[in-house]
């Protein structure tokens, strides 16, 4: 007797191929276990599904509604079944990870030598990049962005969270003070980014009364450069928390105004982007799932 899963196969194979012979021949059975197969399901279900005639075969109303959800059961039996096998298998080849250089060099750095030592088939190239790059010209198999995305036609798998800081450095709030107030930002040297009008939009309760963009006085195009310019006493910064956590728990970057920051916010969102690929899914799957519980966001 055929399962329930076998009996689905077969009328699927039957509206794809417009009858009970052509579905036999596709399948690779007798046509009586076609013919038996479907009468099974209609009297499962007590409704018919096909409506015969001696010269076609086509969907009933009901038919029509639950053919369309058997593609969608039996597609997620076809991954799941998928992913087992692949996860029997040892994961090896070339993956290529992009990311923002100070999520490259803060969070997956330390996290390499424990992944390269469990999936030593792997090989793991690294590249950073400030800008959002197109990961077919680039070459790039999975690529971690900070923040919302656009609509697109690439998987997204969402890692976690990291909260943005206002912070200066000791020495910087000695010079200057320790702003109280969004309002008293307008008298301290704030830094900004270049050509990235939305990472100048501070989620800090108030401040858009002052304006939705801060007023930079120094700009980079690099969250490394600023983290650093921070640390060197330049001026205030608003950063993920996965680049700063250890200046914040040493002291040498100071938090200001924790009470004010907006969260949750779509800036804080840490996703993996990804198209998907059969080929290269048990690399990637093998990195995320690796890397997503041991990142300190």
């Amino acid at each position: 007797m055929l399962s329930r899963t076998e009996d689905l196969q077969l009328l699927v194979a039957v509206v794809d191929s417009g009858g009970f012979s052509a579905a036999a021949r596709q399948m690779d059975v007798p046509v009586a276990k076609v013919s038996r197969a479907v009468q099974r399901l209609e009297q499962r279900l007590g409704i018919p599904l096909l409506n015969r005639t001696t010269r076609s075969v086509t969907l009933t109303s009901e038919g029509r509604a639950f053919i369309e959800r058997v593609r969608v059961g039996l597609s997620a039996l076809e991954e799941a079944e998928e992913a087992m096998r692949l996860s029997q298998v040892r994961p090896s080849g070339r993956l290529r990870v992009d990311a923002a250089t100070p999520f490259v060099l803060h969070q997956l750095v330390p996290l390499i030598g424990a992944f390269r030592d469990h999936y030593p088939g792997i090989e793991l190239e690294l590249s950073a990049s400030d800008s959002i790059i197109n990961l077919l010209e680039q070459r790039t198999d999975v690529a971690i962005r900070i923040g919302g995305l656009e609509d697109s036609t690439l998987h997204a798998r969402l890692l976690g969270r990291s909260p943005l800081h206002l912070v200066a450095s000791p020495h910087y709030l000695e010079r200057h003070g320790v702003p109280v107030s969004p309002a008293a930002l307008r008298d301290h040297q704030l830094l900004g980014f270049l050509n990235a009008d939305s990472l100048d939009r501070w989620p800090v309760e108030g401040l858009t009364q002052e304006g939705p963009n801060i007023q930079a006085h120094l700009r980079t195009s690099s969250g490394e450069v600023m983290r650093q310019l921070c640390l060197a006493g330049e001026g205030i910064a608003c950063m993920s928390r996965f680049m700063i956590r250890n200046d914040l728990e040493k002291g040498a970057l100071v938090g200001l105004m924790m009470d004010r920051m907006i969260s949750p916010n779509p800036r804080e969102m840490v996703q993996a982007v990804y198209y998907r690929n059969t080929a290269l899914s048990g690399r990637i799957g093998a990195f995320l799932d690796f890397v997503a519980p041991r990142l300190r966001l």
